[in-house]
């Protein structure tokens, strides 16, 4: 059968997530949010840079995530950088928190996007940082793949 094509719509991605931390793991989950958050992130105003989540009392926290205020909300605006619980299930937290505990492993947002039925949710990932030598590795291979590619195109 066909595959069913995914309506997702990218509001941002953590580009540098993949060049600063080695994903081990990615994970699904939706976000609280205030009315006011959700009408900034329909503008695609959103910064995931020097974001991170966090397990306390059985419960996924992000953190550092920057949602500008929406200017038309006025009073009942949002705090631009309150933490933001996550919803996941139990037993997926019980995994992550194994995860974790394990030496240099971290939490991190690699995209945050508008699902097939218009909810907003967030890919996590768990990770570990990257050695310097081991980000100068990944720029070695990606250079060389596109050497390669372009190489390829000039023989066809």
């Amino acid at each position: 059968m066909a595959e069913k094509k995914r309506d997702i719509k990218i509001i941002a991605t953590n580009r540098k997530a993949r060049h600063e931390y080695e994903i081990m793991d990615k994970l699904e989950a939706g976000i609280v949010l205030m009315g006011s958050e959700v009408k900034s992130l329909r503008e695609g105003r959103v910064t995931l840079q020097d974001c991170h989540a966090r397990i306390e009392n059985n419960e996924v926290i992000l953190y550092h995530m920057h949602i500008p205020e929406y200017k038309q909300a006025n009073l009942n605006n949002h705090p631009e950088y309150r933490p933001r619980k996550l919803l996941i299930h139990r037993t997926q937290i019980r995994k992550l928190q194994k995860q974790v505990e394990e030496k240099g492993m971290t939490l991190i947002p690699l995209s945050l996007y508008f699902n097939e039925k218009n909810l907003v949710k967030v890919e996590l990932a768990v990770a570990r940082g990257k050695k310097l030598y081991d980000k100068r590795e990944s720029i070695a291979k990606r250079d060389e793949n596109r050497r390669l590619q372009r190489e390829y195109g000039r023989r066809h």
